[in-house]
């Protein structure tokens, strides 16, 4: 057998292994964003849009926030722990879990009151409609940031179904079976309660997850003394938190601008379409669930035209299907909101905009996932930054004039522009390219390329 046949019959295992796994974890992730979905539709009718505007915007503060609470290190982690693993350095390894727990919890709190003294001192009175479940949603804060760090361990320890289980099929059903007994119990379904009940299970699911990495940990790697190399993990946290940050504000910044200029009511119908078009994601962020290590694998081996065999594959894997469900919620989209209720009807041209954007996303694959995991945050990061600020400034502008109609152009013309300088940042910097587009070109062109 010749060295090229090798190479090949080695590539397409590869493959046929990564879309082994892509299939198991988009199995997983379908289950728990069906689930969550199945959430969201079920609140807007016991709660009506505007205590399911004011759930939503707590919500979406929680996640904003979170990531400051998070300080960069779950990222940190799926870097870390998958080269601890390949070194055998199991004590870095133990280390960089338990030691990004105690900040992430610690930093979470700080913020938490702190954004409760903020809270009192504005509005002692509380006659803000949002003042009350915002003081309970704060303690969510440090919640979302152990989400995120669990979520990304987990990954790291080559489990998708203990990252993604706990939060995204576990409390999802949690919420709903408290809801039902409340329900059955006369209790008022509002945001406040819904908010409170939602807080308390989240801290049951992340217990239960944090036993169960642990466990992990003891079974398969070796006992050792953890070693906390605080240096090495802020050296590259930092740069992560920052470019968390700016991918947070662009997903949530539209929600709560929505709530502050147009009312709960507003952001409730706005919030149902933004949940419908984020499914279309789902496939890409199941497929950088799987291929991140093997994109580290690669690049490092310095194995370029076999990164861009993988890479133009995963792409095809993530565009193809984004552009059938982009096309299904385009042409149903009265139908997929009249789910929520008949109120939530309003929203058609928002949903549609929003879906033209993820699709568009879609085109330019794994490009963040990319930069990450072959080492150039540092020059991601930057692309997020503009794209977070000019998302913020569009919005500002666009909500006053087109009211939530403006809020989707925002977010889909600040996503589009991101993705475009990512794709241009891995070609120069990786040396592949990442469009759907790449697949399109005749094989000799593309060889002639790289």
């Amino acid at each position: 057998m010749t060295q090229t046949s090798v190479s090949n019959s080695q590539e397409s295992s590869q493959l046929w292994n990564l879309a082994k796994d892509t299939g198991v974890a988009l199995i997983i992730q379908v289950g728990g964003v069906s689930l969550t979905y199945l959430l969201q539709v079920v609140l807007a009718r016991w709660m009506g849009k505007t205590e399911y505007g004011i759930y939503e915007y707590v919500m979406a503060w929680s996640l904003l926030l979170g990531i400051f609470a998070g300080l960069g290190l779950a990222r940190t982690n799926l870097r870390l722990i998958s080269e601890y693993r390949v070194r055998e350095d199991w004590g870095r390894l133990r280390g960089i879990f338990k030691g990004s727990c105690s900040i992430v919890l610690l930093a979470g709190c700080l913020i938490a009151l702190f954004g409760t003294g903020i809270l009192l001192l504005l509005d002692p009175e509380r006659t803000f409609a949002y003042t009350t479940p915002l003081l309970i949603g704060v303690w969510l804060i440090p919640l979302q940031g152990l989400v995120q760090l669990h979520l990304e361990a987990s990954r790291a320890l080559e489990d998708v179904t203990l990252a993604y289980a706990p939060y995204q099929i576990v409390w999802p059903v949690l919420i709903l079976c408290a809801g039902l007994v409340a329900i059955e119990s006369d209790i008022p379904i509002t945001s406040i309660p819904m908010i409170s009940l939602a807080t308390g299970l989240l801290v049951v699911v992340l217990l239960g997850q944090r036993w169960f990495i642990g466990d992990k940990i003891n079974r398969e790697f070796e006992p050792a003394d953890p070693i906390y190399d605080y240096k090495e993990w802020f050296s590259i946290s930092l740069v992560l938190l920052l470019q968390g940050s700016f991918i947070v504000i662009l997903n949530q910044t539209d929600i709560v601008m929505v709530g502050n200029f147009l009312g709960p009511e507003q952001a409730g119908t706005y919030s149902a379409a933004i949940k419908t078009a984020m499914l279309i994601s789902i496939i890409l962020q199941t497929v950088n669930t799987v291929v991140a290590p093997a994109f580290v694998a690669l690049y490092y081996r310095e194995d370029i035209l076999g990164l861009q065999k993988v890479v133009a594959t995963v792409t095809a894997w993530i565009f193809w299907p984004s552009l059938v469900l982009g096309l299904l919620f385009m042409t149903f989209s009265q139908a997929i909101l009249g789910i929520f209720g008949t109120d939530f009807l309003t929203v058609d041209w928002e949903l549609k905009i929003l879906v033209l954007g993820r699709v568009l996303d879609a085109v330019c694959g794994s490009v963040g996932c990319l930069m990450v995991m072959t080492g150039h945050q540092n020059q991601s990061v930057v692309v997020f930054g503009i794209a977070a600020a000019i998302n913020l400034v569009l919005n500002a502008v666009l909500i006053p004039i087109f009211g939530s109609v403006g809020a989707a152009i925002a977010t889909t013309v600040s996503l589009v522009m991101w993705n475009i300088a990512l794709s241009v940042l891995v070609m120069k910097y990786i040396g592949v390219r990442s469009s759907i587009f790449y697949n399109l070109l005749p094989k000799s062109k593309v060889q002639s390329t790289l």
